[in-house]
């Protein structure tokens, strides 16, 4: 517990760097480097970093994903702090929203929680000009299901349970269901407020993902971005689900877990068949990431996740964010700084910091493939 509440506070930290659900900060660039060193390659560095800010001028816009935004809050800061020059506004939406302004023209990269699916791929080779939209894994992470219930510290709930709440199934927080697998825990019979995102989400989707692997029975829903089941209360994005929950007695709501350690809300433990209920902690998620197949081809980087894993201590419902990128075709004015950003986030010194804000890096062997891939991109 020590833990969640120091990542709770540099969580809260890092919150403050938002403003309006957009971040706007100078950032590195190529021709104003003060302080900055040449390589034998002729790249430049930050004196203070290993970041290479070569190549990197002008504006970057980006857009997509709210579950990564406390994680490229610390990027783009850090990469602020290590140079000067460049503007880089990432706007805090979500998935689906990142996707369409890709496969339009008007960002640079996209952040999304789901892989493009095979018309969105189609779509992007009208911007991608001789080449085509890819996923790149940058970030991982635990969906948390975040829950307010005055007086029960302490939560166990299964995947078929879990259906059945936001299905509308589960009603009251002293169901019979709820109390078999909390043995001496006094439930209220308050009734339950389910939450869920408004707009089309990836973190939607993975918990989809997550309850259709393992509670077929009990969630029939094919896992899209959109909200399918019927009933609960709906807010945009990770942040408004969260903001309903803390607020609301009897709330129950999916986000990734920044959101709960900012806002100090208890999450629950998630009974997947292991010898204890897993708890949902960055650690816990790289033990279920780090399982992950590549499924996507040539320079696509998408992971098959196994939602479904009872191993013990690893936690089953996490995301992987993808940022989306032409491989061929980026645009030439903003190519430079696309790959200068990227190369940092996907580097150890860009990884590093995704622990203490809440997320889980991407394992090794897979983020050697996306170093590679950016490399190369054009």
């Amino acid at each position: 517990m020590k833990l969640q509440r120091k990542i709770g506070l540099r969580a809260t930290a890092l919150g403050a760097l938002a403003v309006s659900g957009a971040l706007v900060l100078t950032a590195c660039g190529s021709d104003d480097n003060a302080g900055g060193s040449t390589g034998g390659t002729g790249e430049k560095t930050s004196a203070a970093s290993n970041i290479k800010c070569d190549g990197a001028k002008g504006k970057l816009l980006a857009s997509g994903s709210s579950a990564q935004k406390n994680a490229m809050d610390v990027w783009v800061k850090n990469y602020m702090a290590a140079c000067t020059g460049v503007e880089i506004n990432y706007k805090s939406s979500s998935s689906g929203e990142g996707i369409v302004a890709f496969n339009q023209g008007t960002v640079g990269f996209a952040g999304s929680d789901s892989a493009l699916k095979p018309e969105e791929v189609t779509e992007s080779k009208t911007i991608c000009k001789g080449g085509q939209g890819i996923n790149l894994p940058m970030v991982g992470g635990p969906i948390a299901i975040g829950y307010n219930v005055p007086g029960v510290d302490k939560l166990n709930l299964d995947a078929a349970t879990i259906a059945k709440i936001f299905s509308g199934k589960i009603k009251t927080w002293n169901d019979p269901a709820i109390a078999a697998l909390n043995a001496g825990v006094k439930l209220p019979s308050t009734a339950i407020q389910a939450f869920h995102r408004s707009e089309d989400s990836g973190t939607t989707q993975n918990l989809g993902k997550y309850l259709g692997a393992t509670a077929k029975a009990d969630w029939p829903y094919e896992a899209e971005k959109k909200w399918p089941a019927p009933g609960g209360q709906a807010a945009s994005g990770s942040s408004g689900v969260a903001a309903q929950v803390k607020q609301a007695e009897g709330a129950i709501g999916y986000f990734e877990l920044s959101y709960a350690t900012s806002q100090s809300i208890p999450t629950v433990n998630i009974a997947t068949g292991a010898a204890a209920p897993v708890q949902a902690t960055s650690e816990n998620a790289s033990k279920a990431i780090a399982a992950a197949k590549i499924k996507g081809t040539g320079n696509d980087l998408a992971l098959g996740l196994d939602y479904s894993t009872k191993a013990d201590g690893a936690y089953p419902i996490v995301l992987v964010t993808y940022e989306v990128v032409c491989d061929t075709g980026n645009k030439a004015d903003t190519l430079g700084t696309v790959k200068s950003f990227l190369t940092y986030t996907a580097s150890d010194e860009g990884q590093k910091v995704l622990t203490d804000a809440g997320y889980a890096p991407i394992p090794a062997e897979i983020n050697a493939k996306v170093r590679t891939t950016v490399a190369g991109l054009k």
